[in-house]
């Protein structure tokens, strides 16, 4: 069964993000030799579910398409939007659809954070991210926290970003380094950058260094084609060189 691969992300008015998923689009489709497409779940002219049928019309030769959220959380946008989405979809066109995990769930996620950890030596880590005020909507940030020996932090919920870095500064520690969990750049992880200044300015005795996010990276592209080979293996036997290593 020949197909094809949509991916999905939550969409912005910053042009960064559509910027990175463009070229991870084309390299995608490169490496894997097969058709694979771009949308967005807002912040487009037309609803995902149109985006999800023209693409289908685009690649009518395929049996099917799977569809990938772009997502590091199961909140509202994985669980219940984008299955809605795809459901209407499904109903308008012949395409077999079939929607995978969201990316966040990779067994590997944590390894390729703390790869990238790795590369700054610090006294202390802090995994920062946007925050769910669900309950339990933060515990897979705990637990990858936790296994990447990191301390968590939130953009919107407690423990914010200021209120892990007293502590750590209580605790003796003078390196910091500060891992974004979100993929693309964007307002968000602009604002987190200038928060972190203000607070190197206040605290001097603090070193304090930003990593960027995901955006295009080789770490996310092997993510993404590692997520789609295992899903299926059959079909990618003989398209990816297994030789390159998913991790740095």
């Amino acid at each position: 069964m020949r197909s094809a691969y949509l991916l999905v992300t939550h969409g912005s008015r910053d042009i960064r993000p559509q910027v990175a998923i463009d070229q991870l689009r084309d390299r995608l489709e490169q490496r894997l030799s097969v058709p694979v497409g771009a949308a967005v779940l807002e912040c487009a002219p037309t609803a995902l579910h149109e985006q999800i049928e023209e693409f289908s019309r685009q690649h009518e030769s395929v049996s099917q398409i799977q569809i990938l959220p772009l997502f590091l959380l199961p909140g509202v946008h994985v669980m219940e939007d984008i299955p809605t989405q795809i459901a209407i979809a499904q109903s308008r066109i012949d395409t077999k659809l079939q929607i995978l995990p969201h990316l966040g769930t990779h067994s590997g996620m944590a390894e390729v954070l703390a790869s990238r950890l790795g590369e700054f030596p610090a006294d202390a880590r802090i995994l920062m991210s946007h925050g769910s005020r669900r309950s339990g909507g933060n515990a897979p940030i705990e637990e990858i926290a936790n296994a990447i020996s990191a301390v968590s932090a939130y953009w919107s919920v407690e423990p914010k970003l200021e209120t892990r870095l007293l502590e750590l500064n209580q605790q003796g520690c003078q390196r910091i380094a500060i891992l974004p969990y979100f993929l693309f750049s964007g307002g968000i992880t602009d604002a987190i950058e200038r928060a972190i200044q203000a607070f190197s300015e206040e605290h001097p005795d603090l070193t304090l260094q930003w990593l960027a996010p995901f955006d295009f990276c080789e770490d996310l592209l092997w993510l993404i084609t590692d997520f789609i080979t295992v899903q299926s293996p059959a079909e990618f036997n003989c398209a990816i060189d297994k030789s390159v290593p998913i991790l740095r």
